[in-house]
């Protein structure tokens, strides 16, 4: 069996056409393109406003950017998340509060989070894990309650849904991911959605040095136009390539989410008789991205660790993910925060023991069908 490579991208004929339109149409910077593709994401997830960038990790930058944080004002996050969800609220000045999360789904949820709410809370960054959503209904009251800012980490999530609500609406901001591995990819990119125009001007002009004018207007066929430097700002704009790649993506969004949650299912209906915990089925409000499969494996009931796990499957020339180690497990957080493992117990077990497996659409039949017959194997 060729290598199983995890998350491989795949570019078809349309995508690399609408890529040669775009180099051969003299505008390859920020311009119509992206344009169009903000146009049609917000369509997508029925909001009002949205802004291009260049990765999920600037969306979210941007977006604490946005409510004016202070020094000590506290942002809570999951323990159980990428690094950029924490190192976004670092950037932005303030201080990232960790909260423990839900040991069957990696999710935080309204419990762990009340028991991190102080009077220098601002905020609450979720994270919907592989593409499973949080429990929205109590999470929403809390902030209603407490007055908080709420931004949705849907790296993982953009096709999901809590009781027919778009994921990424729920809140002030939704941030998106188009990496290489993600749902939807432009190599790089990312997506800042939002129903407040005047957050989402405020983070356009940001995104972009802090001009008054973007590249488009001042560069575009109506003529040049000068611009001042309004406020300080970055350079976390999205390109017309880019775009080109996430717009014929887009109009394949659904079927290609069929194909996972075809081989997401298939995975689980085998894996489920085996000795390795799974993360549940989604309860029928809840339409789960199916951004990854994962696997809970730890010695005393699989008789064989996470790791070996990974060792053995490379070796059959599969390819798996690790979705994540927690974030005190990382030196960095250990020397400047303090954090310990011992305080976030469940993020700690999901770090050490999950594994991620292939699900890719573009999957054969006869490859996934190796992959579990593989695991099945390992764990006899």
């Amino acid at each position: 069996m060729k290598y199983i490579v995890f998350g491989k991208p795949f570019v078809n004929s349309q995508q690399k056409k609408e890529m040669l339109n775009t180099l051969d149409s003299s505008w390859i910077g920020s311009g119509p393109k992206v344009q169009l593709f903000e146009k049609k994401f917000r369509n997508y997830k029925k909001i009002n406003f949205s802004s291009a960038v260049n990765s999920c990790t600037a969306a979210l930058h941007l977006s604490f950017n946005a409510l004016n944080l202070k020094k000590n004002d506290e942002v809570i996050v999951p323990a159980m998340t990428f690094c950029s969800t924490v190192n976004a609220i670092i950037h932005s000045g303030a201080k990232p509060i960790l909260a423990d999360v839900d040991y069957s789904t990696g999710n935080i949820t309204a419990a762990t989070i009340r028991k991190k709410i102080t009077n220098k809370t601002k905020a609450i960054v979720i994270v919907h894990l592989a593409g499973y959503s949080c429990e929205m209904s109590e999470i929403i009251k809390l902030v209603k309650d407490y007055k908080l800012f709420l931004i949705e980490d849907c790296a993982h999530a953009i096709e999901g849904k809590y009781r027919n609500k778009e994921l990424g609406t729920f809140g002030d901001f939704g941030c998106f991911s188009f990496y290489v591995t993600k749902n939807i990819s432009t190599a790089e990119g990312g997506m800042i959605i939002s129903n407040n125009q005047k957050k989402i001007n405020k983070i356009k002009v940001s995104a972009l040095h802090g001009l008054s004018k973007d590249a488009w207007s001042r560069y575009s066929d109506k003529g040049y136009k000068h611009y001042q430097v309004t406020e300080l700002g970055f350079k976390y704009n999205m390109t017309d390539i880019q775009a080109s790649l996430g717009l014929d993506q887009l109009k394949n969004i659904e079927k290609l989410w069929n194909k996972r949650k075809k081989i997401w299912n298939y995975y689980y209906d085998i894996l489920k008789s085996c000795n390795v915990e799974l993360t549940p089925k989604a309860p029928y409000y809840i339409k789960n991205s199916y951004h990854l499969f994962q696997m809970k494996l730890f010695k005393k009931k699989s008789s064989i660790t996470r790791d070996e796990m990974i060792f053995r499957l490379h070796h059959k020339n599969i390819g798996t993910g690790v979705h994540y180690l927690s974030i005190p497990s990382h030196r960095y957080y250990k020397k400047v925060f303090g954090w310990k493992n011992i305080n976030y117990p469940n993020a700690f077990k999901i770090g050490k023991r999950t594994l991620s497996l292939p699900l890719s659409p573009f999957l054969k039949d006869n490859e996934v069908n190796y992959i579990v017959e593989n695991i099945k194997k390992i764990l006899k």
